[in-house]
């Protein structure tokens, strides 16, 4: 398929109620992996890319190291590939865009974009992550190219108390709605893990919802029948990878 081929057909995907499911990866050996495996489309997620490199997460990985790995992951297998871009590594919406050119230009035919202010903490304001969207989708019309922007709203992930989960909705719907507005292709709401909190998401979003599978999610055919779109898994497979490397290499030292 072609990129474009590529992108329509991931965005096809997303589907209320039939979620598209994302094991996420980080480089082109986990990739072909999860290929394997069986997936139909592949995702980076960003704290992953940035560990196996060594790197915090935050956009601390190196922009230019990152597209050489999104170029490898699309080397390595046809499925089409959406990239965890976290806040496309600057406030400025021109700045934003031309980051993400450099991902459609790497092979990407998809985004995370966050709204929070990555290293200050908070999000942004509606009306400015609003502007950085628009300006993305822009730039992504020009090049002939249907990016699925999956707009990432960080409201619940910085709330660590779900009980108060329930009181952020008002603003995360509105969110979504502005979101759309500018072009946004799907809502990513990672932290929110309550099955009546994600319905409701559901219901008043006019994008597909994307749900992370954590500790404490529901399992997804749970989330499907609340009405998601898309599953993701975020940085659990490289971690639950990492885990198990570090007990096989403790018990070969230890019997040394």
């Amino acid at each position: 398929m072609s990129q474009e081929e590529r992108a329509l057909a991931f965005g096809a995907l997303h589907r209320k109620g039939d979620p598209v499911v994302l094991y996420n990866i980080w480089d082109a050996g986990s990739a072909r992996c999860v290929a394997e495996a069986g997936a139909k489309a592949l995702a980076t997620g960003s704290w992953s890319v940035a560990a196996a490199h060594g790197y915090g997460d935050g956009q601390k990985l190196p922009l230019p190291l990152l597209l050489e790995t999104v170029r490898e992951i699309v080397a390595a297998t046809d499925l089409p590939l959406s990239v965890d871009f976290e806040g496309a590594y600057s406030v400025d919406p021109a700045q934003a865009a031309a980051n993400v050119a450099q991902v459609i230009d790497a092979g990407g035919i998809g985004i995370n974009f966050e709204d929070q202010m990555v290293g200050r903490g908070g999000v942004h304001p509606i009306d400015k992550q609003a502007a950085r969207i628009r300006a993305i989708r822009e730039m992504a019309e020009r090049q002939g190219i249907a990016l699925f922007v999956n707009a990432r709203t960080d409201l619940f992930l910085q709330e660590s108390d779900a009980a108060r989960h329930a009181a952020l909705m008002e603003d995360a719907i509105a969110r979504a709605e502005a979101y759309a507005d500018a072009g946004a292709s799907g809502f990513f709401a990672p932290g929110l893990a309550d099955r009546d909190l994600i319905a409701r998401l559901c219901a008043a979003s006019p994008l597909p919802v994307n749900v992370m599978m954590m500790p404490g999610a529901p399992d997804i055919a749970t989330l499907a029948a609340a009405g998601v779109g898309r599953v993701s898994y975020g940085p659990f497979p490289y971690r639950e990878m990492i885990a198990r490397l570090r007990g096989e290499a403790e018990n070969v030292y230890e019997t040394r």
